[in-house]
């Protein structure tokens, strides 16, 4: 079987044809595989490639990439993209600045580094040097930062990193003075923060996994534990567990005043159960709130209260006091209260509270004083999306950053106390955004719900139905998307394409009634968005049929592979990166039975089943379409939406699918679901995607 592989790489190569002629694809063997779901067969042909560590698979692999490879040889401007996306990428790029523990700490790129290096000053006007620099973690630039948090006394930082992209995370501990590791070092750590408290800090890991699971098995008893620095990790305390709920995940947060331990319990990824423990005192554990009806979020405690953001009996979220000497649900107060924007985050800076809200999917701030009351808002640059804010609470300055659609990242320092703000710094980069105008649009879905939708495009472009879109889509998770920058697009932009994102149901645009409408027996509605978004850009004659490209990741390549099997005409490109594809079994793999709240599972009940089973991008592909041009998207060290999701889909699409158009599958090694990835690898990834867009979208690119 080795050796016929082997066959099947060598052929790969010279085996995929030019545009226009069918692809030879490597072939793919097919397995009996048969699951009974409430009496209903279904047929899991390609179930041996969830063996994504087996050699036969890696074998699958390497032919795929040739194919693929070839693909994109044939392509004469796919350099000419790198080349210039390579120069747009290269100009400076700042975080905010931020306090902690009397020193301020910022994230820096000269341009083209791998990834972000970290400084440290003593003072805003000091001079600055470098703390951590993760380029030099590793040489290809795989290494990611993942966590950086340094300590209450200004003495150390504790930081994580992952490798290849990896979710799991490996902890470690710095000097700030003299920026040397001490010999702490922890693994197993996975969606893990870390809270300072005294000469230690708290984490959250899982047991280490049996050899050949790491990146496929399922995540199971979450502890929480308290680290103290100078000690092994085998002498780590064990703060809680609850071996009879293998399925809960536990993280911890230690209070500004550092009296009280917070628990936060989850079982999905909406709601969480919230425990106190009086670390001060030694205290027990307080369930405060037992159900995960609801999300709860501390903000601090502040004389005797804890303040929380919730969405209890506040789908767009709000802000209570909760006493912790009566903290029964009948005694919470509004501290403040939901309004008609969707709260996102608070912070206490400067001896104000400022609250972040989102108002049609773009930043809105506010300031209120500590005793809740209403002060200003804060006059911002640009319809846009707002970040920072942190820091120490006695702070009277603190920075924050805002990007929109045509604005790279600007920091902005801003003044507490006169409510005044001022360019700190702004990115430098060769793209003019006053050749390009951005507009919000509502348009109708389906069943008459108005969808937000941001386009944008050069000034002056002509309605005339000829224009290449990439629409861009995510829906679900309460995860809201909203105007930011990206250097990828300006590729697209500047050759005369539109860009289209929706906001569409599921996400958290409108707070957790519209997130809930995309959600279990509703999920179609997402698809239903965003059809019709793709119908109205037909029918504004900002495009036609076969000139959109649709894009999406993770559950946003869910959008895209479901969508494409009941819409596929409207589309000239489909993008389904690092998706949710096989809906029927995606529980059982890491961390994908947290999923459950938004998707529901195979097994809850035969409605269920049949619900997945009907929009399944694997499952309702046809043989009788014609499908768009798809590459699918994914990475060998995705431990999130595991690698096996797209190979079984385009397995599944390649045995199917009759037509000329070219479905194939671009694997990344070592990297993961996207987060910490290198920007020498995002720069190619980039070009092949863009130049996969203009082939098959009919936008040629004049380079």
């Amino acid at each position: 079987m080795k050796h016929l592989f082997i066959l099947f790489v060598a052929i790969a190569f010279v085996a995929c044809m030019p545009k226009k002629e069918k692809l030879k694809y490597p072939m793919t063997k097919k397995v009996d595989t048969l699951d009974v779901y409430f009496g209903h067969e279904v047929a899991d042909p390609y179930r041996w490639l969830e063996d994504d560590m087996s050699e036969e698979t890696g074998e699958w692999v390497k032919a795929q990439n040739l194919c693929t490879q070839d693909y994109f040889s044939k392509i004469s401007y796919r350099e000419k993209i790198e080349e210039r996306l390579t120069k747009l990428w290269d100009y400076p790029k700042i975080s905010a600045p931020f306090n902690k523990g009397g020193n301020y700490f910022v994230f820096k790129n000269d341009g083209l580094q791998n990834q972000d290096v970290v400084y440290v000053k003593e003072t805003l006007e000091g001079e600055e040097r470098v703390i951590l620099d993760p380029n030099k973690l590793s040489e290809d630039g795989t290494v990611a930062l993942t966590n950086f948090t340094p300590s209450k006394n200004g003495k150390h930082l504790a930081y994580g990193v992952s490798r290849g992209g990896s979710d799991w995370r490996e902890l470690y501990v710095r000097d700030i003075k003299s920026g040397n590791d001490l010999n702490d070092h922890i693994q197993w750590a996975k969606f893990s923060g870390i809270s300072w408290f005294k000469d230690g800090f708290f984490y959250s890991r899982y047991p280490e996994p049996k050899e050949g699971d790491a990146l496929k098995g399922e995540n199971k008893d979450s502890k929480l534990y308290y680290h103290k620095v100078g000690t092994p990790q085998a002498d780590d305390n064990l703060i809680y567990e609850n071996s009879d709920k293998p399925d809960w995940g536990f993280s911890g947060g230690v209070t500004d005043d550092e009296k009280y331990l917070i628990i936060s319990v989850t079982e999905s990824t909406s709601g969480n159960a919230l425990y106190v423990k009086d670390i001060e005192n030694e205290g027990k554990v307080i369930k405060l709130i037992e159900n995960f009806d609801n999300d709860f979020w501390v903000v601090d405690h502040i004389d005797g209260k804890l303040w929380v953001t919730t969405n209890y009996q506040a789908p767009k979220y709000k802000v209570i006091a909760i006493d912790l000497n009566n903290y029964a649900p009948e005694n919470w107060v509004d501290f403040i209260p939901e309004k008609e924007g969707v709260l996102q985050s608070v912070n206490l800076i400067g001896g104000k509270i400022i609250a972040q809200y989102l108002k049609d999917a773009h930043s809105h701030v506010e300031v209120y004083s500590m005793g809740g009351e209403y002060n200003y808002d804060i006059d911002l640059p640009v319809l846009g999306t707002v970040g920072g804010f942190s820091g120490e609470k006695e702070d009277s300055v603190t920075f924050y950053t805002i990007t929109s659609f045509t604005t790279p990242s600007t920091v902005y320092k801003y003044n507490v106390e006169k409510n005044i703000s001022e360019k700190y710094q702004e990115s430098e980069i060769d793209f003019n955004p006053e050749n390009y105008e951005t507009k919000q649009v509502f348009y109708e879905s389906k069943d008459g719900t108005k969808i937000p939708m941001f386009i944008v495009h050069k000034k002056g472009i002509e309605l005339n139905g000829n224009n290449s879109v990439l629409l861009y889509g995510y829906g679900g998770f309460n995860i809201s998307l909203t105007p930011t920058f990206s250097i990828g697009r300006l590729i697209w932009l500047e050759q005369g394409g539109v860009f289209a994102l929706m906001n569409l149901r599921g996400g958290g645009e409108y707070g957790e009634e519209w997130h809930d409408a995309g959600t279990k027996l509703k999920k179609q509605n997402v698809f239903d968005d965003c059809i019709a978004a793709a119908e109205y850009l037909i029918d504004e004659k900002y495009t036609s049929k076969g000139k959109i490209a649709l894009l999406g990741g993770s559950n946003g390549g869910l959008l895209v592979g479901a969508v494409i099997n009941q819409r596929p005409e409207l589309f000239g490109a489909a993008i389904p990166a690092v998706g949710v594809m096989d809906m029927l079994r995606y529980h059982k793999f890491t961390i994908g039975r947290y999923w459950a709240a938004d998707y529901g599972t195979s097994e809850d009940s035969e409605e269920m089943f049949k619900y997945l089973h009907e929009y399944s991008p694997i499952h309702s592909i046809r043989n009788d379409i014609k499908y768009p041009a798809v590459l699918v998207t994914t990475a060998d060290h995705d431990d999130r939406v595991v690698p096996a999701h797209s190979f079984k889909y385009i397995a599944t699409l390649q045995e199917n699918y009759k037509g000329i158009n070219p479905v194939i599958i671009r694997i990344e090694s070592k990297a993961g679901h996207g987060a910490g990835k290198p920007t020498e690898k995002i720069i190619e990834e980039y070009s092949d995607m863009y130049a996969f867009m203009f082939e098959n979208t009919g936008l040629e690119p004049k380079y």
